[in-house]
């Protein structure tokens, strides 16, 4: 059978595979650290407050958006952009396609990070002193090892969307509940820790001021959309291969809604371990500091401060393992999602499914090795790439918009035996309330950074983390796309008979 033409075989395949796109290591190596740096001196709630209004009013509206074009367009991104939207807004959907792409570059190495700690947990076991922990990690940086587990990730995600996506339920059947396991044993073993109740309760009590300030909205919003994969095309891209009987919207409050459950799960383990075994021997404010100020790229919460964590717990090597083997079970599974979406949209272009795979993950691993070899540029592709996808949830609502709200409810989501129905209050949010937010938080974040964040420097497009960079890069994205507009809509309709 045609890839194309696959389904899942069960709702459960479905909702399995889409979960595993969406709990990946943003749940457990980026909230718990994201959450911490958006604390107050009292606690980590109101942050927590944003993150679920997000959840509502972003993630799963998109969700259920993304579902229904899926099944509707049975096409990749570009492709249903294309079809649903016309040949004008085929850039769109490429945008949506890069973004993810240029995101999947550097993910392959975080992905390789996990293999390799996961690795070095089952043959030389945790590191007892952070000096030793930091030598480990500097010693793995200065070799060519990330380059190689960024090819070996690469590799095991290509194997897994090689068959299409029969193979994919199939992984994941495997990946996700085995990560699911090992979440719920390290959360029964981090509730045990003396100590733990602490950082529990800090991470729930919230510090209402801090929702003034403008960078926690900013955040929180981005941080749904790396936690749920809302607005980036993952989803769209499952959902043309939905069976045409199955419902949309309790679908998309179950991958939400799960999604965020685990992102919790896990800032409540690395909560509640790191104030367990730090509270031990330094103050609230210097935990914090060692969960805030993470290392170059985020690493060191997660690379090097968790195995110290490990060592100095009962049965830490074991626990050492599962963190890590959970932790790569992640990185796999949301890895695949990503190259599903692209492989798909360039066999949308023509091309046979082998030469996509093989041509994607060649060019991912040769745009991969500058992120793998140099964490300055992973930070930057980090901070340009993971605010895109504001731009990209946008683009979704766009596509939807194009179609008139209320018809497309009416038609494609309302009505489906045994699942819920949308209604209006989802027509005014993807009508209204995700081109706001996207207009008002990436302007806002825009001005701040000339204003308040950069003034010195916001203009210099060669500063990692100026309000230029960003312009410069996705300028030229879009610039390049709009030339190439016709050509893509062109192949599109000719090959998939439009």
């Amino acid at each position: 059978m045609s890839s194309h033409k696959q389904r899942f075989t069960s709702r459960w395949g479905m909702l399995i595979t889409v979960l595993g796109m969406a709990i990946g290591t943003g749940n457990i190596w980026r909230f718990p650290r994201i959450a911490a740096t958006n604390s107050g001196d009292e606690g980590t709630g109101a942050f927590l407050v944003a993150w679920v209004v997000f959840l509502f009013l972003w993630s799963v509206p998109l969700i259920i958006a993304e579902y229904a074009l899926g099944r509707k367009g049975r096409l990749g991104v570009v492709g249903t952009f294309t079809k649903l939207a016309g040949d004008r807004f085929s850039w769109m959907g490429a945008f949506c396609v890069f973004v993810a792409a240029a995101i999947l570059f550097y993910y392959t190495v975080v992905a390789g990070w996990c293999f390799y700690y996961f690795g070095r947990m089952v043959f030389m076991g945790p590191d007892l002193t952070y000096e030793a922990a930091q030598g480990a990690w500097d010693g793995f940086q200065s070799t060519y090892f990330p380059v190689f587990f960024h090819a070996l990730a690469l590799g095991l995600g290509a194997w897994a969307v090689w068959k299409g996506v029969r193979r994919i339920e199939r992984v994941n059947k495997i990946l996700v509940p085995t990560l699911l396991v090992i979440v719920l044993i390290a959360l029964v073993r981090t509730l045990f820790l003396d100590g733990a109740g602490e950082g529990i309760r800090f991470l729930f009590t919230p510090e209402w001021s801090t929702l003034s300030r403008p960078r926690i909205w900013l955040e929180a919003l981005t941080q749904n959309a790396w936690d749920t994969g809302a607005g980036w095309g993952l989803v769209l891209t499952y959902g043309a291969y939905m069976q045409s009987r199955h419902g949309v919207v309790q679908n998309a409050f179950i991958t939400g809604i799960g999604n965020n459950t685990v992102s919790i799960l896990a800032a409540i383990i690395v909560f509640g371990t790191v104030f367990a075994i730090l509270g031990q021997e330094m103050s609230r404010p210097e935990v914090l500091e060692v969960m805030k100020t993470s290392g170059p790229a985020a690493t060191g919460l997660t690379f090097i401060w968790m195995p110290q964590l490990f060592a100095k717990m009962p049965a830490g090597h074991v626990f050492a393992m599962l963190f890590f083997l959970g932790l790569s079970c992640a990185a796999l599974s949301s890895l695949i999602s990503m190259i599903e979406m692209v492989v798909r949209s360039v066999t949308d272009l023509g091309v046979s499914r082998p030469y996509a795979i093989i041509g994607v993950a060649l060019v991912s691993l040769v745009l991969g090795i500058p992120s793998a070899m140099n964490l300055g540029f992973f930070e930057n592709q980090d901070f340009v790439w993971g605010l895109a996808l504001i731009i990209s949830g946008a683009f979704m609502a766009i596509l939807v918009i194009r179609q008139g709200v209320r018809s497309f409810r009416e038609n494609e989501i309302d009505g489906a035996v045994g699942d819920w129905n949308a209604g209006r209050p989802w027509d005014a949010i993807l009508n209204y309330v995700v081109p706001i937010l996207a207009v008002v938080l990436l302007g806002w974040w825009l001005w701040l950074s000339a204003t308040v964040y950069a003034p010195e420097t916001w203009y210099d497009p060669t500063d990692p983390f100026s309000l230029m960079t960003c312009v410069v890069q996705w300028g030229t994205v879009i610039a390049v796309l709009l030339i190439l507009n016709r050509w893509m809509a062109g192949r599109v309709r000719s090959f998939n008979q439009l």
